[in-house]
């Protein structure tokens, strides 16, 4: 009877770290778009804590590009470059693909959705 009570008592604790274990809401960090030109960081800006949208823009040597911002997501509306490949690229909201605008040496990425691939992806 004894045993029988303690393997009642070993199940459920195990069946109770299990369940805690699988539906605990893990710290998930907020989006936050990283915006760099030649590897230096220009602005991070936290993309849930965005109020009201708003747009600036970035002017360097080698060009301008016009940064949109809304609450979740980030897109370049505007450049001057020759292929707007940067411009064409629309809205990003997670961390799967960044935008790049190769001649100005521009890079914005969103880091801390999950999104972002590990090096077991493949």
């Amino acid at each position: 009877m004894r045993s029988k009570v303690i393997g009642l008592l070993l199940i459920a604790a195990v069946a109770a770290s299990a369940g805690w274990l699988l539906l605990r809401r893990g710290d998930v960090p907020s989006p936050t778009a990283r915006i760099t030109r030649d590897g230096v960081l220009l602005e991070e800006i936290d993309l849930d804590k965005v109020a009201e949208p708003y747009s600036f823009t970035l002017e360097d040597g080698s060009g301008t590009n016009t940064v949109q911002v809304e609450k979740g997501r980030i897109r370049v509306s505007e450049a001057d470059c020759p292929d707007q490949v940067c411009v064409s690229q629309g809205w990003i909201s997670n961390g799967t693909a960044p935008i790049v605008c190769l001649p100005h040496k521009l890079m914005i990425e969103i880091t801390g959705t999950g999104g972002e691939l590990d090096g077991a992806a493949g």
